[in-house]
């Protein structure tokens, strides 16, 4: 499958996104912001599912923008110099829900299609492929 990250490549983005999540989670509570907030907030970037109303390539553009860390990571280090603890919170918040997404394996979107993700496809597509690959080994 041309264009998607596979074996053990993928699986190091999967185990970062994890570390992304995991430090994320551990600098919210050291600066004790309030989990509540947290909640309501973390799969605030998923509004961005709304960009494919508009079609794939504006989907994937949409997507794309708010599930890449320089936006978040922007927000997070804005927060810290300006010294705004909503701006670091929101960072950290952002920068979570990518962990978590690139932990699950969901991926930056390619333009052909919602399901076509840089670290494979997910959903019917990625499950079928899945079966197909799994009877080719075992056949």
């Amino acid at each position: 499958m041309n264009g998607f990250v596979t074996g053990q490549v993928r699986t190091l983005i999967k185990i970062e996104g994890l570390a992304v999540l995991i430090t994320c989670l551990l600098a919210y509570e050291y600066f004790q912001y309030d989990w509540t907030l947290f909640l309501i907030l973390f799969f605030l970037p998923d509004i961005a599912f709304l960009g494919y109303l508009a079609g794939p390539v504006t989907g994937a553009i949409v997507y794309n923008i708010t599930h890449t860390y320089i936006a978040a990571f922007a927000c997070l280090v804005s927060g810290l110099l300006m010294q705004f603890p909503e701006l670091i919170a929101g960072g950290l918040i952002w920068s979570a829900h990518i962990g978590f997404d690139r932990m699950l394996g969901y991926g930056l979107k390619y333009a052909t299609g919602f399901s076509h993700t840089h670290l494979g496809l997910i959903g019917k597509e990625g499950q079928a492929l899945s079966a197909e690959n799994s009877d080719r080994e075992s056949g």
